[in-house]
């Protein structure tokens, strides 16, 4: 009897737990949390995006399945292949809602008050910048819309310490929808001519007028590469850095902590090579008088090798210190031939 009690409550148990799963599965489910997405440089401020040789627009006309298409802009900047118009539309440098009324005024021909929907699929006609060089990520950016210098030098992540102090921007192609006062940007590029322009990294950062300028689809954008300057000798931390813009003697000695006591400033060396050969000139620069005031100061250039000799002992700036030494080691070995005190020697 007992074994029968336990099985029908077995059973019902069961049966409550089916029904209390199907209840379950039968309530609305709340869907996973999709991953934030913050709006990139590419999508952002298109909303009066103008049209171009290889946009494409996708057109409805409400009703008219036969008059609904998809049509790419063609190298005229026409949209040319719409069904039953033999007139071409004029999409270069428009608005898509500009082309929607364009499309329902031709349309009105064979549909009375045609309702007319166009939607840009693909945005094609503006090859994308490429930012290189000294910067931390070199990248493509897509130019959907007017972008400034500093904001692809943010896309990519900012400057190294390779950074040479210049950014050479170059155009390829012209500006293809120009406003008031750019129409010198949309004339054709002149083969023979580089179209080149150069800003310095510090005006940009000062926000200087005009070193912030307005990037075109297809520019290369070059952080250049600062090339090395070597010093040696008496100073505290010999090796090479990178040069930047109007790099003097001074700063340079300066940047690997400064010369040493010992150092020889009145004839500092400067072993320069001499273009399309294989010598060198050796240049003598008093960096002792420039520090006076007395003389002006050296301007450094690449490859070049900076060597601070030391003084000699018996030199100006090292007398003192030799005298010095000289005294203090007479006194040791004096000590030390009396047994008064003689400093042990430990080994390890």
């Amino acid at each position: 009897m007992k074994v029968k009690q336990f099985l029908v409550l077995a059973i019902a148990l069961v049966c409550m737990l089916v029904v209390s799963v199907r209840a379950q599965e039968s309530q609305p489910q709340e869907p996973p949390p999709m991953p934030s997405e913050s709006p990139g440089l590419d999508v952002q401020g298109i909303k009066r995006y103008l049209l171009g040789p290889g946009d494409v627009l996708d057109i409805r006309v409400f009703g008219q399945p036969d008059l609904s298409s998809s049509a790419q802009v063609d190298g005229d900047g026409n949209l040319s292949s719409l069904p039953f118009l033999e007139k071409p539309i004029t999409a270069k440098c428009r608005t898509d809602k500009e082309i929607q009324k364009d499309i329902a005024t031709a349309y009105a021909k064979f549909v009375n008050n045609p309702q007319v929907s166009v939607r840009i699929s693909e945005r094609n006609s503006r090859a994308p910048a490429t930012v290189f060089g000294a910067v931390r990520q070199p990248t493509r950016v897509e130019m959907k819309r007017k972008v400034r210098l500093n904001e692809l030098m943010a896309v990519s992540g900012g400057f190294t310490e390779r950074a040479s102090g210049t950014i050479q921007i170059l155009h390829t192609e012209p500006l293809m929808c120009p406003e008031p006062g750019e129409e010198a940007e949309a004339v054709p590029i002149d083969g023979t001519k580089i179209p080149l322009q150069i800003v310095k990294i510090q005006d940009l950062r000062m926000g200087k007028a005009g070193a912030n300028p307005v990037i075109r689809p297809g520019d290369y954008v070059l952080v250049t590469e600062a090339e090395p300057v070597y010093i040696t000798g008496a100073v505290l931390a010999p090796g090479g850095i990178y040069l930047r813009d109007q790099l003097m003697l001074s700063r340079a000695l300066a940047m690997v902590g400064g010369p040493r006591k010992e150092a020889k400033l009145s004839d500092v060396k400067i072993y320069r090579q001499i273009p399309n050969t294989a010598n060198q000139e050796v240049i003598h620069v008093d960096v002792a008088a420039i520090r006076k005031n007395q003389q002006p100061d050296f301007l450094l250039q690449a490859y070049d090798v900076v060597e601070v000799s030391e003084a000699g002992m018996f030199s100006s700036s090292r007398i003192g210190a030799t005298l010095l030494g000289a005294v203090t080691g007479a006194a040791t070995g004096a000590i030390s031939s009396t047994g008064t005190y003689l400093p042990s020697r430990v080994i390890y």
